[in-house]
């Protein structure tokens, strides 16, 4: 099975080859009831009543056609001839063409006629594509981080390789899989994946938070000389540099609160020092282990007193 067809089958409960395979059709009177009001209650259905004689169908076939395609299973599409089917039309008070329907549930819930513009086609997939049942993506986002937090890099990354396949613009995926390359020391791997980031998302939280993470482990601090550095602060406490190599060091071994105190020494004692150095590496913490993480939120309260008191 392609990986792709994984993703499919854990995203559209297992169903992913006869979602994808219904996903435009055309149809017609008779089949209208199981085509449209009987599959719109397992997913959102876009009926396009069309004409070969209509030219601003031959328009919007393909864009619709195309934003349906990219929604990957939340909609599907249902093309009706009304030459065809003139009974349909009129039953659907079809009065010109193009005419566009979203059904859910079995009844209409939106539509519009005309051609228009990619952009507005899109819009109409998408607020259409919210009303799909949930595809599993935040039960695979929890997967992966569960993985993650076992330390499980391998199947963590799977998973979040998986998410990105399916919903290439998904930031948690982006921000998850290059931080397990990140923890397996694959640098320039995570940089390439941070590069699918689409750029309206740049400042999104989870990028932000493992960019710093790549930078941190940019940064050239070896964990296992954590003891001399100690050993250095503890002979020269005056020595900023040492601190916060230590601090550096203590990070990547997972001491949060013990990196952040060495930090904020620095900062009582010379806050200016090395071009606020100090507080610099403090805010870099904070991203990489992200917004809502308790050392986080501990430290910004904590620097914040230090700053404006």
């Amino acid at each position: 099975m392609k990986v792709k067809d994984e993703m499919n089958e854990i995203l559209l409960g297992g169903n992913s080859q006869n979602a994808l395979k219904d996903l435009i059709k055309d149809s017609d009177t008779n089949n209208f009831s199981a085509d449209v009001l009987e599959a719109s209650k397992d997913v959102p259905v876009i009926v396009d009543f069309w004409a070969p004689w209509c030219g601003p169908c031959k328009q919007l076939g393909p864009a619709i056609e195309q934003a349906v395609t990219a929604a990957k299973g939340k909609v599907r599409l249902v093309k009706i001839n009304v030459d065809e089917n003139q009974q349909l039309a009129a039953q659907m008070r079809v009065q010109s063409i193009p005419a566009v329907f979203a059904f859910k549930d079995g009844r209409p819930v939106d539509g519009f006629m005309g051609a228009l513009p990619q952009s507005q086609i899109e819009d109409f997939i998408s607020k259409i594509a919210q009303l799909a049942p949930d595809d599993g993506v935040e039960d695979a986002l929890a997967a992966a981080a569960a993985a993650l937090d076992a330390n499980d890099l391998l199947g963590a990354a799977q998973i979040y390789a998986k998410i990105i396949q399916h919903e290439s613009g998904n930031t948690k995926a982006i921000s998850g899989l290059a931080k397990c390359q990140i923890s397996g020391g694959e640098l320039e791997l995570a940089e390439k994946t941070l590069s699918l980031t689409p750029t309206s998302k740049e400042n999104d939280p989870d990028i932000i938070s493992a960019r710093a993470s790549l930078e941190l482990a940019k940064q050239p601090v070896d964990s296992a000389e954590t003891a001399s550095l100690k050993a250095a602060v503890e002979a020269n406490p005056e020595d900023h540099q040492i601190r916060l190599d230590l601090a550096l060091a203590l990070n990547i071994e997972g001491e949060r609160d013990i990196a952040m105190d060495h930090l904020f020494a620095i900062i009582e004692t010379d806050r200016a020092w090395n071009d606020d150095a100090a507080r610099k590496q403090l805010l870099q913490f904070f991203d990489a282990w992200g917004f809502a993480d308790p050392a986080s939120i501990a430290g910004r309260r904590r620097l914040s007193s230090l700053l404006f008191s």
